[in-house]
């Protein structure tokens, strides 16, 4: 056991030191495979809305709007959609930050925020905004610690997954639905649809090229057109549906929209089967070597560096195959790796890694409706949940390294300091609790000559010994 091994367990694997944490460790590598037994932060949740009530608030809402142009009512006599849900989403990231800044399994908390990024969903896009941080808690969050396929599966039949790539909208195009359609629209029937339903592959596409075998991961277009018609009829409860009270999850099987028949994906052909023909092939999936290799790529770059040593990745690689993808045998594997405790590992922190690091250092709580945190997130460029694309937030330093974002650290260094309660001001002690003996001298002297408390903290957030995952 050394302290830098200590300061790497909880900085690199963890969110960043809280205050006692260093004291507390013992064996750095011991004390993170303890991580891996459960999430105790499970419950901390509870009390929040399942997707399901959010699908029902949302229909609620706009059944309201229809009734009110109905009545001849401006559409802003209704409540627009950002008023009505604001609160939710504010209570949501409120208590994502609380028990991001209280918990004392970093590893796993950096584990769940890891996956939240690999299964992006932005919340830019209305249809999926209610359900990015429900599903990191429902789908995520619970089998972080489990297999892969469960994972996976998990996630894909989330409303937020389904409904931010358009799956909901999904219909195989000789289903049954599609024919009615057809037939209704030859009869020019006024109640037909405008569009005729049909295939849509954004979700198939994702799944295949970022959330498993990887955009080099060896399928084609084939592949990608048989996996979308094999999850067609996967959605979301529709409004009727709720009025009828027949909807018990946020997830439903639509056997009329799905496209029967066999398929074939990646080499294997899947019997008809409904539901389950799609749940194998992701199970097939999630199991295969091109996943295997890609998703410890990208655990190796997150935990290591964003060049990860290929001799990892290969551990990893074989950890992955041997357990089937079960995902603590594949953790275990990278803290038992002499490259990950090496002189030249480090990340870069992301907007997000280091505002949440200095809170947790600062000993601050973020409100139940963090507005300034969520401001402060958005003007260093990572609000939660709003990726540019369904690639996630970068995972590599020359995204956040550049001027215009170590200026935005420095100015948000400041605002952090200003928040820090008065009890956590001195930034020696800060810096102790922090590094124990490992800080630079350099830092060290800037700290000393500080013209006040707070003014050291803030040279302590904005420090590069700070900016970094060592």
């Amino acid at each position: 056991m050394t302290t830098r091994e200590s300061v790497s367990a909880v900085n690199r694997f963890g969110l960043g030191a809280a205050p006692g944490q260093l004291a507390r460790i013992g064996d750095p590598r011991a004390w993170l495979h303890a991580q891996l037994r459960g999430d105790g932060a499970q419950a901390r949740f509870a009390g929040l809305p399942a997707s399901l009530d959010y699908v029902r608030r949302e229909a609620d809402y706009y059944r309201e709007r229809q009734a009110a142009r109905r009545q001849g009512e401006s559409a802003k006599d209704v409540a627009n959609f950002g008023q009505r849900f604001r609160e939710d989403q504010l209570h949501e990231f409120g208590r994502r930050y609380q028990v991001a800044v209280a918990s004392d399994q970093g590893f796993v908390e950096r584990l769940v925020r890891f996956w939240s990024n690999h299964f992006a969903i932005s919340i830019d896009k209305r249809a999926a905004a209610l359900y990015a941080a429900p599903m990191e808690r429902e789908a995520i969050r619970p089998h972080v610690l489990s297999n892969y396929a469960d994972l996976l599966l998990a996630v894909e039949t989330h409303p937020g997954m389904l409904r931010y790539l358009d799956n909901v909208r999904s219909v195989g195009n000789d289903s049954p639905l599609a024919q009615r359609a057809r037939r209704r629209r030859a009869r020019a029937d006024g109640d037909a649809p405008k569009r005729e339903p049909g295939l849509n592959e954004n979700l198939a596409r994702e799944i295949l090229e970022l959330h498993t075998l990887g955009v080099d991961g060896g399928y084609a277009q084939a592949d990608v057109t048989e996996l979308a018609r094999a999850i067609t009829g996967w959605g979301v409860p529709t409004t009727r549906e709720l009025a009828a009270g027949r909807a018990s999850s946020a997830f439903v099987f639509r056997a009329a929209a799905h496209e029967g028949g066999t398929r074939q994906v990646v080499g294997r052909r899947y019997a008809e089967g409904g539901l389950e023909q799609g749940r194998a092939i992701l199970a097939d999936l999630a199991a295969h070597p091109s996943t295997a290799r890609h998703l410890s790529y990208k655990l190796a770059r997150h935990f290591v560096g964003d060049t990860p040593p290929p001799a990892l990745v290969a551990r990893l690689t074989a950890a992955w195959q041997r357990s089937n993808g079960d995902l603590p045998t594949v953790y275990a594997a990278l803290i038992d790796a002499p490259e990950a405790w090496g002189e030249g590992a480090r990340k870069f922190k992301t907007p997000d890694e280091f505002v949440v690091s200095a809170l947790r250092a600062s000993g601050a709580t973020p409100g139940d409706k963090p507005r300034a945190l969520i401001a402060l997130l958005a003007r260093m460029g990572q609000p939660p949940f709003t990726p540019r694309s369904p690639a996630g937030y970068a995972d590599e330093a020359a995204e956040w390294s550049g001027p215009d974002g170590l200026w935005k650290r420095v100015q948000a260094a400041q605002s952090l300091s200003e928040s820090a309660p008065a009890a956590r001001v001195d930034a020696l002690a800060t810096a102790r609790e922090l590094f124990a003996d490992a800080l630079d001298a350099d830092t060290a002297g800037a700290l000393r000559r500080a013209e006040s408390p707070r003014d050291g903290l803030a040279l302590l957030f904005a420090s590069p010994a700070f900016q970094w995952r060592c």
